[in-house]
């Protein structure tokens, strides 16, 4: 009896991983939503800087430090989109088909995925690039108020070099 069903099951098993197709285009368009909106509050950010040499010293000091913070913002939001579009196309190679554009001879291999391995080191790297830029922009309104303060803050990035320093070392070791 299971044989006459066997090959039957089988397809069905192969083809039930077309589901992720679901994720594929879920966060294809993840992605473009986030680049649309960060592509917005760019120009915005942008328009604001229209009269920055009208302004009292004051006035572009404030402007200068809210730019610096949504041009930040800006890197993580792009960041993000990375994210999703990495995830996006690691998962179709992963589960559908090789994308034969990526793997002609000329093409970046940024976006080349050939294991759930691959794809997991190359968003934990985007990841922890998107924290540290979180950090950065949180680090940018921080006044220091004693001498604690500042050390937790020089530890904070030395902890962040160490994460640097070992994704690299990760990396390289591949």
């Amino acid at each position: 009896m299971f044989k006459t069903i066997e090959p039957w099951l089988e397809q069905f098993l192969w083809k039930s991983r077309l589901v992720v197709f679901v994720a594929v285009f879920a966060s294809l368009f993840t992605a473009f939503g986030v680049f649309y909106m960060t592509a917005v509050d760019v120009y915005y950010t942008l328009s604001h800087l229209a009269h920055y040499a009208q302004l009292s010293d004051a006035e572009r000091a404030h402007l200068k430090a809210q730019t610096v913070a949504h041009v930040v913002g800006s890197v993580d939001g792009f960041l993000l989109g990375t994210i999703m579009l990495i995830f996006s196309l690691g998962l179709y190679e992963l589960f559908i088909s090789k994308i034969d554009p990526a793997h002609e001879e000329g093409h970046s291999k940024v976006l080349y995925i050939n294991s759930l391995d691959n794809l997991k080191d190359k968003l934990a790297k985007v990841i922890i690039m998107i924290l540290i830029v979180m950090f950065f922009e949180q680090a940018i309104f921080l006044k220091p108020s004693g001498p604690l303060e500042l050390l937790y803050y020089a530890l904070a990035i030395m902890l962040i070099g160490l994460a640097l320093y070992l994704s690299h070392k990760a990396y390289n070791k591949q």
